[in-house]
């Protein structure tokens, strides 16, 4: 009897130490196959903005931008600090959607991912060498494409499997239907067997695992951040890192600080939460200039948009313009001009703060949306200079309001009190 009662309680022990791995052992990836993908997705994309070809680009052409100049900052050093940030901050994103998902390995490694990854960040160490070569992530990058795609597939097949059964039940008994309800079975069952639905949470989490200690391994060696103990760094090459570390990123400091890194100084316009606003306010004046016969269509809304701030500039800044009835051609031409060089480097900037903030509220509302174009916040209104954008929007509208005035004058339909702002 004793004996059993020893025996019992050797199991009891046994049991309740390795319960996790017997649940977890046969685990599928099954439903959340979609979830995976979505942060397979945005792995790639911040694996391919952190490409040669994307930071050169970055380093001699986005931060040169004569809208990034005038109204972000002209310090190279700053700017690539800002890009870094950003970088850095999509990977913590998809590492905390990681590291909600790992607990259901069976790898006691891939359990400790959160706090794994945490230590590389702070120090650089790599127990398990998680970093992979340049042609290991390579290979392991066509791997994720392949299950996007067939996620992509699979979603798309399952919802018009499930658009056909409902449209089955209002003609029940049709054979043509019914035939093509038992095709789109076939064809869901396939790609669920071929696909990361029928995938261990091992083998899925470990790609994502792996590639995010690579991403953040580019991410330090391109940007020059320092090491506390070094990592193999020989998988790349860094001929795109700026010639001095930008500031903010000393060792133990680039995960924690990106987020900070990326707070708007009060004296931006994203400080005051006008970045979206403003530059839709510079698309519609755009727009009225490319379209001079819209003007009137356009116009109340472009009123409706301007702050207080905004109008009471504007008014003190028609004074020096002089409210009578334009007839001066040759003022009429420099305004044009200068509107031209001024939307030149301005409209830019407000596009990429349009796209900018589409794509991660778009991001935020659904669930594994990815961000697709390199636009780097640096490229937007959020960290551009108040005074400076709100003086460049109060010339094109003091600017416009001249020529359309100009205009009514020369077609004789000027009517003061309606063509004024």
């Amino acid at each position: 009897m004793m004996a059993l009662e020893s025996w019992l309680t050797k199991f009891k022990s046994a049991a309740v130490v390795n319960l996790p791995d017997f649940l977890h052992r046969k685990a599928k990836v099954s439903i959340l196959a979609f979830e995976i993908a979505g942060l397979m997705s945005k792995i790639l994309h911040l694996w391919r903005s952190l490409s040669d070809a994307s930071l050169v680009r970055l380093r001699n052409e986005t931060i040169t931008l004569p809208g990034v100049r005038k109204l972000v900052s002209d310090d190279d050093a700053f700017l690539l600090a800002l890009a870094c940030a950003e970088l850095t901050d999509g990977l913590r994103s998809a590492v905390a959607s990681i590291s909600a998902l790992c607990w259901r390995c069976t790898d006691q490694s891939l359990r400790q991912f959160g706090c794994l990854f945490k230590e590389f960040g702070d120090s650089g160490g790599d127990p398990h060498r998680w970093v992979m070569t340049w042609k290991e992530m390579d290979a392991k990058a066509k791997k994720m494409d392949g299950y996007v795609a067939s996620a992509a597939a699979l979603y798309k097949e399952m919802d018009e499997l499930a658009e056909a059964e409902r449209g089955l039940g209002k003609v029940l008994g049709a054979e043509g239907p019914q035939q093509l309800i038992v095709w789109k079975r076939r064809e869901v069952k396939y790609l669920k067997q071929s696909s990361l639905w029928s995938s261990s949470f091992d083998s899925a989490i470990s790609l994502l695992v792996r590639s995010s200690f690579t991403i953040l391994a580019r991410i330090k060696q391109v940007f020059g951040i320092p090491q506390i103990i070094p990592y193999n760094s020989s998988f790349i090459s860094a001929t795109v890192h700026p010639e001095t570390p930008p500031p903010a990123t000393t060792p133990g400091s680039i995960i924690t600080t990106s987020t900070a890194a990326l707070t708007p100084p009060p004296t931006t316009v994203g400080a005051a939460s006008l970045a979206p606003h403003y530059a839709k306010l510079v698309v519609v004046v755009e727009r009225m200039m490319q379209a001079p016969r819209a003007r009137a269509d356009v116009r109340d809304e472009m009123y409706g948009m301007m702050t207080a701030r905004l109008r009471a500039m504007v008014r003190a800044r028609l004074i020096g313009v002089g409210r009578g009835p334009p007839r001066d051609s040759g003022l009429a031409s420099e305004w044009r001009a200068a509107m031209r060089e001024i939307m030149e480097w301005l409209g830019p900037v407000a596009h990429g703060t349009l796209r900018w903030h589409g794509e991660r509220s778009y991001e935020r509302r659904s669930a594994g949306a990815v961000v697709r174009e390199n636009v780097f916040v640096l490229q937007t209104l959020y960290f551009a200079n108040m005074e400076k954008v709100e003086a460049a929007i109060v010339e094109l509208l003091v600017g416009i309001n001249y020529v359309w005035r100009f205009e009514m004058e020369l077609s004789g339909k000027y009517l003061k009190q309606d063509y004024e702002l």
